[in-house]
């Protein structure tokens, strides 16, 4: 049996691991949480290399893939330092092939319901998921990319692809050398939410980007939101619902009752493929047509 193991420095309180059939090869994908301990992620990736057949990198990310420039996040390099023979991925090549999906699937099952509301998306974080960002402004949607609200916390609202370009070249060279910490909650800060910026969430007709930047500022009322994200627990789902969330879209698939991460998906799709390496973007989206993978609709009111 093949082997995927997500190495996160998120909450251990998300662990989960499962067996799963891809491709007619029996595969077992586990998440394993430090707390936002990045020294005991190195060590456990230290411990797992040469043994698995793949690693993905959880709660954080190498770089960030935007406008076609590789940003990379220097903070988080040395997590992966011991990591010498098994292929590692942090979910960049499913942001950018499988998330770009997410639209045109929205119109395809509920297009109907988001034209009455107004085609209308708030992106947590635009520069993270730019084949996402992309979809959304191909789509026709009216946008606000929340990277600098909800990224450095400041007050200003990013409503063009092409702002949003000028920013990511601006600022990722200098947000790549910060501490991760500072730019993305880790460990127990996960599970904290302070809403904030409820004029953005109250103005969109669907939310998307990153389930933990969703969470922490949402407000309590999210009445009649569509909200397009991965990586979502039970918890995660029933938080949703106790806010008044109308449709939960999952761009990863939903395996006993909650959505893995980007990087987890795409490191048990490097492991059913046996090349001990990353896969090409193109490599991917072969695999995810052989498999039907789209993203999943859950209508929680």
């Amino acid at each position: 049996m093949k082997r995927a193991v997500s190495i996160s420095i998120g909450s251990s309180k998300r662990n989960k691991a499962v067996e799963v059939t891809l491709l007619g090869e029996k595969i077992s994908i586990e998440r394993i949480g430090t707390d936002g301990d990045m020294e005991v992620a190195a060590l456990k990736y230290k411990e797992l290399d040469g043994i698995v057949d793949a690693f993905g990198v959880g709660g954080a990310d190498l770089g960030a893939m935007a406008d076609g420039k590789w940003y990379p996040l220097y903070s988080v390099m040395p997590m992966v330092r011991y990591v010498k023979k098994t292929p590692l991925v942090d979910g960049g090549g499913l942001k950018n092939t499988l998330e770009n999906k997410a639209a045109s699937f929205l119109d395809r099952t509920i297009g109907d319901y988001i034209n009455s509301r107004g085609r209308k998306v708030l992106v947590a974080l635009g520069v993270d998921r730019w084949g996402l960002s992309q979809a959304f402004v191909d789509a026709g949607y009216e946008t606000v990319f929340g990277d600098l609200m909800f990224g450095l916390d400041i007050p200003i609202p990013i409503r063009k692809i092409s702002q949003l370009k000028i920013v990511a070249a601006l600022l990722m060279p200098i947000a790549g050398r910060l501490p991760f910490s500072w730019i993305y909650p880790t460990g127990e800060k996960q599970e904290k939410r302070t809403p904030k910026w409820g004029n953005y969430y109250a103005w969109a007709t669907v939310i998307t980007g990153d389930c933990h930047y969703i969470k922490r500022f949402m407000p309590d009322d999210m009445q009649g939101k569509v909200v397009v994200t991965n990586t979502t627990t039970s918890e995660d789902v029933e938080l949703f619902r106790k806010a008044g969330v109308k449709y939960l879209v999952t761009t990863t698939p939903v395996m006993e009752g909650r959505s893995f991460g980007t990087n987890m998906m795409e490191a048990a799709l490097v492991a059913v493929a046996g090349k001990g390496r990353p896969l090409t973007w193109p490599e991917l989206t072969e695999m995810l047509d052989k498999l039907g993978f789209e993203p999943q609709l859950q209508e929680l009111n």
